[in-house]
This record gives structure tokens, sequence and C-alpha cells, in this order.
């Protein structure tokens, strides 16, 4: 889903010629059906409620309610980046910053489920993707321009293993994963329209293809599975399970419908390929007599 999104994303960012109003249509679309779920199932709204008093009463921060603001930057920097770099390329670059920062949050035990040690294999995991991402942009060493343009999925790669945490808090106050991820894209709607206005970029005509506004309910689902299960396995199995998904599927998508980027190079694919192998050395864990 995050690849799919991806493409979508960053082509309706080359339609309407802003990588924000794009992100914000994306993000503006699924806060909608959000909004409409929470006003029919009760249960939502009482999650919705309990979250306020939490608040009101500091037993839950304001800052652990901003997940969604890294959700924004992620949304944000695949209609800025994924036309030049390519699905690809955003993807294994997404998940380095998410592998190494799911790594300290997890230290940190900043999750529901408390501290989760920087065992050998996790680091191991976590080095080889940072390899692999080097790799992959190997190709782009040569356009420094393109290549700065990688530093933004790494750096919302970074921030959503924070958010993945802060989401696993909200839920557990809330009680639901619906209160949750209505509350993350109350927040990151409103940060990309703040940043909308900031940037100054004007209102382009909305094209016509419906494909292109699916962003949002893509993101809606892989947020809400995100917020489900981040408590049963932690930052870091979580950030690196999605991350399979999305090197897989971004290297279909660009391979089968290739965008301006091209199709995947051959350093692109070693990258991608270390990628998985990076993922199952960081997921396994050595029997004990």
């Amino acid at each position: 889903m995050v690849s799919l999104q991806s493409r979508i994303n960053g082509e309706l960012a080359a339609r309407v010629h802003s990588g924000i109003f794009a992100a914000v249509i994306s993000f503006g679309s699924g806060l909608l059906i959000l909004a409409v779920a929470v006003g029919v199932f009760r249960r939502a709204r009482a999650g919705l409620s309990r979250v306020k008093a939490l608040l009101s009463q500091g037993r839950l921060r304001w800052w652990e309610c901003i997940g969604g603001a890294c959700g924004a930057l992620v949304v944000a920097s695949q209609g800025l980046t994924v036309g030049a770099l390519g699905v690809s390329v955003f993807i294994v670059a997404l998940v380095a910053g998410q592998s190494v920062s799911s790594l300290f949050v997890d230290r940190a035990g900043l999750a529901p489920g408390g501290r989760r040690p920087i065992t050998p294999t996790r680091t191991a995991g976590t080095v080889l993707t940072v390899v692999a991402v080097v790799i992959a942009v190997s190709t782009h060493m040569g356009t420094p321009t393109t290549l700065a343009l990688a530093v933004l999925p790494l750096l919302g790669g970074a921030a959503s293993a924070w958010q993945s945490a802060m989401n696993g808090r909200v839920r557990q106050a809330s009680g639901g994963v619906l209160p949750t991820t209505f509350i993350n894209f109350v927040v990151g709607t409103t940060a990309l329209v703040i940043a909308f206005v900031l940037w100054g970029a004007p209102f382009a005509p909305l094209p016509p293809q419906a494909w292109l506004y699916v962003g949002g309910i893509l993101g809606m689902s892989f947020i809400g599975i995100a917020v489900a299960v981040v408590r049963h396995i932690g930052v870091l199995l979580l950030g690196l399970a999605m991350i399979a998904g999305q090197v897989a599927g971004a290297v279909a998508i660009d391979a089968l419908v290739p965008g301006g980027a091209g199709t995947p190079t051959a350093a692109t694919l070693t990258g991608a390929a270390l990628t998985l192998v990076a993922v199952a050395i960081a997921t396994w864990t050595p029997r004990r007599s």
C-alpha cells in the first residue's frame, strides 16, 4: 500500500504541479472518510472522549498525539521526490531511515510494548539496510540535486518510526484503532494545510482520473494496520515487516509501470534485495535450549 500510494501521490503531484498540494488532497480525502466513520460508530466517539479526558488530566501528553505530522512529512516527500527518484529508490531511502530510527525507538521503550533491546541481529539488519540504500542511490551520486532529494524520504522514514510508537500510545489510551487513526489524520492534514499556505503554492485544476485520489484510502488503511499491531510486535519488527512489502511492491511497480525515473537499475534491484535480506536478519531469533 505504501509503494502504491507513493506512485499515486507522485503522479498527482506532477498533475497539480505541487507535492504539498497533492499531500493535502491525499491526507484530506482520508480524513473525510474517517470523519464519517467516527460519526457513525459510537465506540470511536467514546475513544476520542477518553483521549480528551486523559489529555486534560495530564496522563496523556500533547506530543504523544502529533504522530500524524510525521505521516504528513512522508506523504509530502512522496509528491516532492518520487518523480525524480522513482518508487524503488524512494522506498529504499524511506525504509533506511525507518529501520535505523526504529532500533532506537524500541530501545527507548517509546512504544506501549516497553523496551526492546538492541541485539546483534537487529543491529546487523539495520546496518545492512543502510548499505542497501547507498547501493540503491549509487547511480545518482553524480547528480547532487537528485541525490539530495533522497534525504527527504530518509528523514520521513526516521520520523515514521516515532509516529508508530506515538500512535501505539494513543491507541492504548483511546482503546480503538479508528479514533487513533482519525487523530493521526487530523494532525497530519492540519500540518500539511499550514505548510501549503506558508509555501504559497497556487491551486491547480484537479485532474479527472479517479485513481489519483485513492492515496488517502491507502494511507488510512496502512496507518490503521500499524496502530493495531505495534503494541504486539514493537516498532522495529513492525517497520521491518512493512519494509518487505514496500520494497517488493516498489520494484514491481517501477518494473511494470515505469515512471519518470524509468525502470529499476541493477543497483536499485541490488539495494532492494539487500533490504529484504536485512529484514530476515533483523527478525531472526535463535532458538534457546
